[in-house]
């Protein structure tokens, strides 16, 4: 018996009220709009669900991925034989006890979380308005722009390991870097929720900062385009559009894929791009740039199989 012949007869019996799609096309749940179907996609809507949802993936053999608003990965065309968790649906959010204190469950976006803490007359989080992605995938690479990262504002977490049950980690103990964490390390562990400690400050000057850098982003990066953000890390010493701009690469194309004519950090869907034609112009631009340059410019976009 495969593994979705098990799945399927576990959760009709212990998670009827769970909304299980077949072969569900990942295009539809992942920035770049590509990707095939994966086998079985769930989405629950309470803490516990995704719990039991983990855990039965184990004992059915099926390999889970835990999925946010899929603004950094790249979805193979073939499809994926796993089971995809989408988190969307856990969305709560609520202040603390403490002042300055707020906690998000994983499917919480970003810009709602921001948006969020500015009504509570709370700042620290204004970088984050613009940010496509979720509290989960946030957490787990750390996720910032303009000066600001999520290590910043992370009291800690509450996070799922397959063998040890549910942990919660303090901000020191994500050992946080450059768009990586503890749990970067960890891809078997899936975070629950998040909570955060800000300090106060003026609703209307928090919200002209947010305005400020939105205008900052949308001058600047191609979001009329489907893309993952920024396609590559930012190397040390250097940034990575600067590098592939003075390549010359910028409008270089594959299939449906480019590099941006606005912002070179950019890789775009022009439309009608696969895995395939993304994977191959990163593979393009990696290597011209290390042969122009001598730098190797790392993926910041998460490859999933």
């Amino acid at each position: 018996m495969d593994w979705v012949t098990r799945f399927d007869k576990q959760a009709e019996d212990y998670l009827p009220d769970v909304q299980i799609l077949r072969e569900e096309p990942m295009a539809r749940h992942t920035s770049f709009r590509v990707g095939g179907p994966a086998k079985r996609m769930a989405f629950p809507e309470k803490g516990e669900q995704l719990v039991l949802l983990l855990s039965m993936a184990r004992e059915c053999g099926a390999r889970p991925l835990v999925l946010g608003n899929g603004t950094n990965l790249l979805a193979p065309d073939a499809g994926l034989d796993r089971l995809v968790i989408g988190t969307d649906r856990l969305c709560r959010l609520e202040a603390g006890e403490e002042p300055g204190s707020l906690t998000a469950e994983c499917g919480v976006p970003l810009a709602r979380l921001a948006d969020f803490a500015c009504k509570q007359g709370l700042t620290g989080l204004e970088f984050a308005h613009g940010i496509p992605g979720t509290v989960g995938g946030g957490v787990c690479m750390n996720a910032g722009a303009y000066g600001g990262e999520l290590k910043q504002v992370i009291a800690g977490v509450s996070a799922l390991f397959p063998e040890e049950g549910v942990k919660f980690l303090t901000g020191e103990a994500l050992a946080f870097g450059y768009r990586r964490s503890f749990l970067s390390d960890r891809p078997d562990a899936a975070v629950l929720s998040a909570s955060f400690r800000l300090p106060p400050g003026d609703p209307e000057v928090i919200r002209e900062t947010q305005r400020d850098l939105m205008a900052r982003r949308k001058a600047s990066q191609p979001l009329e385009l489907p893309s993952a953000g920024s396609t590559f890390k930012r190397p040390e010493g250097h940034f990575a559009g600067t590098l592939i701009d003075q390549c010359g690469l910028k409008g270089l194309t594959v299939g449906g894929a480019q590099v941006s004519e606005k912002h070179a950090g950019f890789i775009v869907n022009r439309g009608g791009a696969t895995c395939a034609d993304i994977r191959e112009l990163i593979r393009r631009v990696q290597e011209d740039v290390f042969e122009k340059t001598g730098v190797w410019l790392e993926p910041e976009v998460k490859f999933v199989n």
